[in-house]
């Protein structure tokens, strides 16, 4: 199992950042699209590094066509040596069609038509051959020399695709090379709803489990004293509460019988009623999506939980964390 942590977009910090994830010892790291862009701090960071993998997790994919995506994944694979990862979620409507101005239909067949668009076009490049992708979403049938790369010397870059529903789950196994699992998932719903459904998706096309990779960024709740736990425990509440007011979540909680919890969250989202959302997230319900331990046990409890269960894990921590403190959950890992 890979441990992964995550890089920022402060610009005078991006090449320090990725240097030290790498001297600690991280596998890779996630660039996420929240307020800024993703792509950039990858772009940054490779030029710092020999061997640390970058990712986006994720990239609001129907915010983009497949023509921008596979331009800038080539890129990417690039300046990354082969080091780069192509994370994509499609994001739900409203922010696609208020936030973005794109449309909106049928999100897993667009998504699939997405990806297995940006293999047409990477496909062109490699061989130069014609361009020729016809569907229902979307259509590519030119492509001059001017504007072909060419074949990439590292090959493609590995997609992974984020779901937290079946169907999108089924085509990360189909069409893409790896999954993204949502950070609101629990080690139950994996085991019994996603992880099925991936293998579902794989067999369409011929592959299995062990053809694709799975990410999981795991919730976990620590700190070096019971200050720094009580914070952590509060934030990491506030945020299940968060995602937990979804309607498109809400199958996660359904399967563990907690399924009015996310009718109650929607209506206190509504009125921005933020902490007492998190007050609403019961013990229970925590730890059914966090790992819970003291520092020097995170690592051993990580691994009890996921361990052949998930390939790369990353750490979800919506608190301040120190870094020299992590330092020492990083290397539980390495033991």
């Amino acid at each position: 199992m890979k441990i992964d942590g995550g890089i920022g977009f402060d610009p005078d910090r991006i090449a320090e950042q990725a240097k030290k994830a790498e001297a600690s010892g991280y596998d890779g790291v996630w660039s996420a699209e929240t307020s800024h862009d993703p792509f950039l701090p990858i772009a940054v960071g490779a030029a710092a590094t020999e061997r640390l993998e970058f990712g986006t997790g994720i990239t609001v994919a129907f915010a983009r066509n497949p023509m921008t995506l596979a331009v800038v994944a080539n890129d990417l694979q690039l300046l990354t040596k082969g080091r780069f990862m192509l994370g994509m979620g499609s994001q739900i409507k409203p922010h696609i069609t208020k936030r973005f101005s794109m449309p909106w239909s049928h999100p897993a067949p667009r998504m699939r038509e997405l990806i297995l668009a940006i293999r047409a076009i990477w496909q062109a490049w490699e061989t130069d051959g014609k361009l020729e992708f016809r569907g229902e979403f979307y259509t590519h049938t030119l492509m001059t020399p001017f504007f072909n790369p060419g074949p990439n010397p590292h090959g493609n870059p590995k997609i992974l695709l984020a779901g937290v529903g079946e169907h999108m789950t089924e085509v990360a196994g189909e069409v893409a090379d790896g999954f993204l699992v949502h950070g609101f998932t629990t080690e139950r719903y994996l085991r019994e709803v996603s992880l099925p459904a991936l293998e579902r998706g794989a067999a369409k096309a011929g592959k299995t489990r062990a053809d694709l990779t799975v990410s999981y960024p795991g919730f976990v709740v620590t700190g070096p004293d019971d200050a720094a736990v009580d914070a952590a425990d509060q934030a990491v509440r506030q945020q299940i509460a968060f995602y937990g007011s979804t309607p498109a979540y809400r199958p996660v909680l359904e399967l563990h019988g907690w399924g009015e919890l996310q009718s109650e969250l929607n209506t206190l989202s509504k009125r921005g009623e933020w902490v007492k959302m998190g007050e609403l997230i019961t013990d229970d319900v925590r730890d059914a999506f966090a790992v819970v331990a003291p520092l020097d046990r995170v690592a051993a409890e990580v691994r009890a939980r996921f361990d052949g269960l998930v390939d790369r894990f990353s750490f979800y921590a919506p608190y301040k964390v120190d870094p020299e403190v992590w330092q020492g959950v990083l290397a539980g890992f390495r033991d």
